[in-house]
């Protein structure tokens, strides 16, 4: 049997990793500031983590939700502390894309109406629903398109109000900050606007804090930053630091009921024992607090460099935005300098996603290797 190739791969095999530090099968290092996809968010293998996922190794790994589980509680308590939303329940299941399918079924449930309402350049996952409700259409199979989706453009007050006041619309879903779109931002006005419109229409707003979640803003979920509170929030990829982990906060005015949704390996022992752990290392290293910090020097760094035309994101969800096209420039930083970084639907923005506990010497040495081959 072969591989079903639908990534385009780099000559690169990573075989361990501590950190930032990424090494690979020939012994070469290389300086992580992409995280898989803002995956890793307080460092490889770091020790804290490694030794919560042994230890519950050792014990249980996996039973299925027909069975008590206190760590899914225990995680729920602990979550709602560190992100201010002691108000919503948890559900936990497996991915982004899981987490956002699972939200907008749940906005259906709600309401009894079907059309939902996201935004140009927004990315929610590839599962049915949550492709529809993302903007790209190659990604998007006749299948997917049976869903009934109106794109609109960020800050554009009196389209939204068109749409949303007629009645026909279940959800809206918007990114505080698009992750593959390319780091754009709805403004503070425009997010309070929705918020007050989902309200008054009776349209259920999710979040979608699938990359911006976990701190990466520099707040624990990036929508803090507007002041606004959502009906529903969906996490996953910096919430297990690599383990396959995601879920949906439904807030408290939305009621439970047995079988509504469900999954087979959400919320495992070993998933719960992950998220723990990260949430563990974000309190004790303080790590939002360095990322604000970061995001700061990160930008001030950025701006000595004049081929640098535009700044995005907020944090340590960063974008460098040039007048070319930056797929060769991310190659020549992987097999020059060592580093990798990320690119995005916006074909000249350079993402920067590292884990939160780098330093500002972490970010000299991101610049030094970038001067070298502008």
């Amino acid at each position: 049997m072969k591989l079903f190739y639908v990534y385009p791969l780099y000559d690169v095999t990573p075989v361990s990793a501590k950190g930032i530090e990424v090494t690979d099968n020939k012994g070469q290092k290389y300086l992580d500031f992409y995280g898989g996809h803002a995956v890793i968010s307080i460092g490889h293998s770091h020790p804290h983590y490694v030794n919560r996922l042994k230890e519950q190794l050792d014990t249980i790994g996996f039973y299925s939700n027909s069975v008590q589980n206190p760590l899914q509680k225990e995680l729920a308590t602990k979550l709602g502390g560190a992100s201010k939303c002691e108000d919503y329940n948890l559900f936990m299941c497996n991915s982004g894309a899981e987490a956002n399918e699972n939200a907008l079924k749940m906005a259906s449930f709600q309401t009894g109406k079907s059309k939902v309402i996201a935004f140009n350049n927004s990315f929610h996952g590839r599962t049915s629903a949550a492709v529809a409700t993302t903007d790209n259409p190659h990604i998007n199979a006749p299948i997917n398109k049976q869903q009934q989706v109106t794109f609109l453009s960020f800050n554009d007050f009196e389209g939204f109000e068109n749409a949303i006041s007629s009645n026909e619309y279940c959800a809206v879903i918007l990114e505080a900050i698009q992750g593959v779109g390319g780091l754009d931002e709805p403004t503070t006005e425009f997010y309070q606007f929705i918020a007050e419109k989902c309200k008054e229409n009776n349209v259920v707003l999710i979040a979608d804090e699938v990359q911006s979640g976990f701190g990466r803003s520099g707040k624990f979920f990036a929508f803090q930053h507007h002041g606004i509170q959502p009906d529903i929030i969906t996490i996953a990829k910096g919430m297990g630091n690599g383990f396959p982990v995601g879920g949906v906060l439904i807030h408290e005015n939305i009621k439970a009921s047995y079988g509504l949704l469900g999954t087979t390996f959400g919320g495992n022992h070993l998933a719960c024992a992950a998220t723990l752990a990260v949430l563990e290392v974000l309190e004790k290293e303080a790590l939002i607090e360095n990322t604000d910090a970061l995001g700061i020097y990160f930008k001030e760094k950025a701006m000595e460099i004049p081929q640098i035309k535009k700044i995005k994101g907020r944090g340590l969800m960063l974008g460098l935005e040039f007048d070319f096209e930056v797929a060769y420039l991310r190659k020549r930083l992987i097999y020059n300098q060592h580093v990798f970084t990320g690119g995005a639907k916006n074909k000249q923005l350079l993402r920067f996603l590292p884990a939160l506990n780098i330093t500002k010497t972490h970010i000299d040495l991101f610049f030094e290797a970038l001067k070298k081959e502008l």
